[in-house]
């Protein structure tokens, strides 16, 4: 049987109609979300929300927990295109970081239900979903670290420096999103002071850089200048 076929009079096919159930479950559980923690969330609140009947959210999703998860999936790719906007900034590393802070106030403002919801869970009650996010959290520190290998310089640092660097600049941006959140909405004082925090902390961060001898640079270097010193025959 086709699940495609056109129903009469409804201008959608089964799959659809099925696509758009799907997302309003899970928008209806986002939307939940802003006002109570995940361990709390039922499975009845959410298909209420959504005005479907209990049952027919096993068609969708095999329980609460797969919900969770996959709205941590959706949430981190949000994320992710945050930061490739940011990284793919051809200009100087002063207005990369203000360009990157400036991407990260607009993209949580845009998303505020996906931030809020990855922020709670983080530290939260189910363990599957704060591992999860532990682990798109390391995810995306790796695909920083591979980018950042590609700078002059920093193409001579181990892999472990180079997880250890794009660790503090994710877990600073993390940080600064959870800050706009929690910022009180009727002071744009507040999340000024923030952006200026976040500005200076990642500029501290690349500072630190050229002073940091990694140690697969320091054995380049003193492979160099070992060859440089040696007698030539």
């Amino acid at each position: 049987m086709n699940v495609n076929v056109r129903t009469p009079g409804s201008g959608a096919t089964r799959q659809e109609r099925k696509q758009r159930t799907r997302r309003a479950l899970l928008d209806a559980a986002l939307e939940l979300l802003e006002e109570q923690s995940f361990s709390s969330l039922s499975l009845r609140e959410v298909t209420r929300a959504a005005g479907i009947v209990p049952t027919a959210f096993y068609r969708h999703f095999g329980d609460m927990e797969e919900l969770g998860l996959i709205l941590i999936d959706e949430s981190f790719q949000t994320l992710r295109r945050m930061i490739r906007a940011a990284r793919t900034d051809p200009r100087t590393d002063e207005h990369v970081i203000r360009n990157s802070v400036a991407i990260l106030v607009g993209y949580v403002h845009e998303h505020d239900t996906h931030f809020r919801f990855i922020a709670r869970e983080r530290f939260g009650g189910v363990g599957a979903l704060r591992h999860a996010i532990r682990r798109e959290i390391r995810l995306f520190a790796s695909e920083l670290a591979t980018d950042l290998a590609r700078f002059p310089y920093l193409d001579r640092w181990a892999t472990d420096d180079l997880q250890l660097l794009a660790g503090l600049m994710v877990n600073a941006m993390v940080s600064t999103a959870e800050a706009i959140l929690d910022a009180p909405p009727k002071d744009p004082a507040a999340e000024v002071e923030i952006v200026a925090t976040a500005e200076r902390q990642l500029r501290m961060i690349v500072l630190g850089v050229p002073q940091w001898r990694s140690s697969r640079a320091h054995a380049l270097s003193t492979a160099a200048s070992r060859r440089a010193a040696a007698p030539r025959s």
